[in-house]
């Protein structure tokens, strides 16, 4: 979803590209449909890397990818998000002297305990462009030392590929959705591998049930929690995990998102969707100040205060943030070409 529109912008402006996908997601719904639905074309080299710890995860993307960059000797390496492959990319692109531009830099949480936030500080270290979504970003950047020269507040990709691929989400048929519902994601291990943690989330949505159909599409690791730990959920609506096209259809029309994704706060303040997410903090505070954004953690009580609110009518309203507009892609792409 985000390098779409980069590969897209540069490909009509000439740009020669290499197309690395690491296999860090490897489900079907998760990876390949996504190729399919935004048009991207097919990898010029799949790692195949897949799951496993941290340290593996990101050791294994570091081998295999070491040799695709000597071998192409790239101008640059673009890198996205916060993920493992993105500081493994960055590290390898370091020590080879190739340089590095991330995608969605600036963004910090400052919660350390979290995997994605120290892989955002690494990458933002060592990147050569760093591509902000927002005014924070730029911000949390200057706060660390980086040289303005290097930063460049070009808007959210994410929501470039949402503009494009919203007229057919708005075609996707209900297939018998209540008319009006809480749409659901988790995947945070600090949600789902704590059974307790998990217990009470799931507690608080089947309370939310007895008020409002919850649609719940599940992450291939929440749902493996959710029977590792036994617990009863015939009362929600469980789907597997929906291509994008699909997903974007449920979110458009949902009441309520409750989730803890960093994108879904996104995109749910792009279409101005109330959106409640179950963290204590987040990388991506103009959601919060300019958005339809709502903090909970995981406060029970809070999260039925705003769910009250939105069963009454008095959801918040938000704005879209500046240069959330489609054309971020573009403007990647034309600085990329000016170097």
């Amino acid at each position: 979803m985000k390098a779409a529109p980069v590969l897209r912008a540069l490909k009509a402006r000439g740009a020669r590209q290499t197309l690395v996908h690491t296999g860090q997601h490897y489900d079907r719904n998760m990876s390949d449909v996504f190729f399919t639905q935004l048009a991207i074309p097919e990898p010029d080299w799949n790692l195949g890397v897949g799951s496993g710890s941290h340290a593996r995860q990101t050791a294994e993307v570091m081998t295999a990818f070491e040799p695709v960059v000597l071998e192409t000797k790239p101008d640059i390496v673009l890198v996205y998000g916060d993920i493992n492959s993105t500081v493994a990319a960055a590290l390898v692109c370091a020590k080879l002297l190739v340089r590095v531009g991330h995608v969605e830099a600036g963004l910090r949480s400052f919660d350390r305990t979290m995997p994605e936030e120290v892989n955002r500080i690494v990458t933002d270290r060592l990147a050569d462009l760093l591509f902000t979504p927002s005014e924070d970003g730029d911000i949390n950047l200057k706060n660390e030392g980086v040289a303005a020269e290097k930063i460049h507040r070009v808007g959210n990709v994410m929501i470039d590929s949402l503009v494009q691929l919203l007229p057919a989400a708005m075609q996707v048929p209900r297939n018998g959705l209540p008319e009006r519902y809480a749409l659901v994601t988790l995947h945070r291990p600090s949600n789902v591998d704590d059974s307790e943690s998990l217990k009470g989330i799931l507690s608080s949505l089947l309370e939310v049930s007895e008020r409002m159909p919850v649609v719940f599409p599940v992450h291939p690791r929440t749902r493996q929690r959710i029977a590792d730990f036994g617990i009863n959920v015939e009362k929600l609506y469980l789907v597997d995990p929906a291509p994008y096209i699909e997903f974007l259809a449920l979110q458009r029309s949902a009441a309520v998102v409750i989730t803890d994704s960093g994108g879904i706060q996104e995109e749910s303040t792009y279409l101005g969707v109330p959106c409640i997410t179950l963290r204590s903090n987040t990388e991506r505070p103009v959601t919060v100040t300019m958005g339809t954004n709502v903090l909970v953690g995981q406060d029970r009580q809070k999260l039925r205060s705003e769910l009250t609110k939105i069963y009454d009518g008095k959801v918040k309203k938000g704005a879209i943030p500046p240069l959330w507009d489609g054309h971020t892609g573009d403007r990647i792409a034309d600085i990329l070409m000016r170097l």
